[in-house]
């Protein structure tokens, strides 16, 4: 089973995946930071100054000013606007991970050679030629 698990390990495909897992994982981070750095500010300008990751219902008796005083006094809080925040992260997220690939794709497709043309073969006879040459031998007969 040790052998089995080495000869898994040793694979290019485990060690391709861990790199794209760890740059993914960097890669994540820079868009979090985008999205929450750059992107929230606008839509919350847009949106009259509603910053949605401070959205909440409180599930429970009490008031609190923000999130973050209900969770520490532990009262049960329904965070919608954190679910629109990982919402609008996701969709980022997909649509920068769409054009790296789209991007990839056409530089992929630039780089390659067009293959050479295979030299058209001769063309046979047409099936009147046949016709006629099998006539024409009949004729000889």
């Amino acid at each position: 089973m040790i052998q089995e698990f080495k000869d898994f390990i040793a694979k290019g495909n485990v060690m391709d995946m861990a790199v794209g897992i760890i740059i993914g994982a960097a890669f994540t981070a820079i868009v979090g930071s985008l999205v929450a750095d750059l992107i929230n500010p606008f839509i919350s300008l847009f949106m009259g100054g509603i910053d949605f990751a401070g959205q909440y219902i409180l599930l429970g008796e009490g008031s609190f000013a923000s999130i973050t005083e209900a969770e520490e006094a532990g009262a049960a809080v329904f965070a919608w606007g954190r679910f629109v925040m990982a919402v609008i992260n996701f969709l980022i997220i997909a649509f920068v991970v769409f054009l790296l690939v789209k991007a990839v794709n056409r530089a992929k497709s630039m780089s390659e050679k067009p293959e050479e043309e295979a030299p058209e073969e001769p063309a046979g006879p047409t099936e009147i030629e046949l016709l006629v040459e099998i006539r024409d031998s009949l004729k000889k007969q």
